[in-house]
């Protein structure tokens, strides 16, 4: 089912020339992925659901959950290098991640089946994905992407106003609106912010999160209008979970994070055999030789407390089943 990653761009390319439905995956590194018919899916290897706002099943048993991350002296250790890099001016943003291993009653299935969230994935015995955060979305022509950047708790309603105006968050937030922009018009004409800086509420089993979006719309260019493929190619991977500039961030991650992320902050998508909705893959689960690992991270620039971009990482170890 995993295929080399050109075969599953091009796969993409064609199953559109057909006007065909297909499910794609495609990881961070851009090296493999998946796409299937929607017809061929089998339904006990893969499920998918996208713009599901709720779940209202609840899990037979109550949740038991744990989780160990990487210590607080050896991630200040990464951040400390990552910062280094923002100060040489290498990079602006940088979205440092790292994975921590779970305990939890429930399998990849069960997560699956009873998370609530807007995009969920589930790859038998590989891993599981509750994303809140969209990618791009391609409707009759014209391409939209939703940057997601900026986390705060919601048990303060005062925290919404925080979150607004914090310096540092702010800051992250438009290089990456900035980013997205620039990453858009690779592929779209007329590019512009159609909403800057909207609040979500995302529920989570340890309490509620703010998350802050903004929407960036295009029309696609001419040449990308029937190769899908070729642009998820161009504007992979993701910018928000890179950071700016893109590729020397990308070099630069690689070096401190050491570690693999496969699947993790690439992107799935469903194409109806027209239009296309897209996510991005955080809030992952890998099913690992040793356990179940959870990846996550957040971003870093130069304003960034290394208390505070821990605490984040920590705060986005979570399931939504409740």
């Amino acid at each position: 089912m995993i295929k080399d990653y050109q075969s599953v761009i091009t796969l993409m390319n064609e199953y559109y020339a057909l006007g065909e439905p297909y499910l794609f995956v495609l990881d961070y590194e851009k090296t493999e992925g998946i796409c299937i018919l929607t017809k061929d899916i089998p339904d006990d290897l893969v499920k998918f659901s996208l713009d599901s706002k709720s779940n209202e099943l609840c899990p037979p048993v109550s949740l038991q959950f744990s989780f160990n991350s990487i210590s607080f002296t050896d991630y200040q250790l990464k951040f400390e290098q990552a910062l280094n890099q923002i100060n040489l001016g290498n990079s602006y943003l940088c979205n440092l991640t790292q994975p921590s291993s779970l305990q939890i009653n429930l399998n990849l299935e069960e997560i699956y089946k009873y998370s609530k969230a807007l995009y969920k994935l589930y790859i038998k015995d590989f891993f599981v994905v509750f994303s809140p955060e969209t990618f791009v979305e391609i409707i009759d022509g014209e391409i939209y992407t939703h940057p997601m950047k900026g986390t705060i708790s919601a048990d303060k309603e005062e925290n919404k106003e925080i979150l607004l105006n914090d310096e540092k968050e702010d800051a992250e937030h438009n290089t990456i609106v900035d980013l997205l922009r620039n990453d858009l018009s690779i592929v779209a004409n007329m590019v512009r912010v159609n909403k800057f800086k909207y609040l979500q509420k995302i529920e989570t089993n340890r309490g509620s999160i703010w998350q802050m979006s903004s929407e960036i719309r295009g029309i696609v260019k001419s040449e990308y209008k029937n190769h899908p493929g070729s642009l998820f190619d161009k504007i992979l991977p993701a910018g928000s979970v890179t950071g700016a500039p893109k590729d020397k961030t990308v070099s630069i991650l690689h070096e401190i994070e050491n570690y693999d992320r496969g699947f993790y902050t690439g992107v799935f998508g469903y194409c109806d055999g027209k239009n296309i909705k897209s996510a991005v893959m955080i809030r992952f689960i890998e099913q690992t030789e040793n356990g179940l690992i959870y990846k996550s991270g957040g971003g870093i620039t130069s304003l960034s407390k290394p208390e505070q971009e821990y605490q984040e990482l920590i705060q986005k170890v979570y399931v939504p089943v409740f």
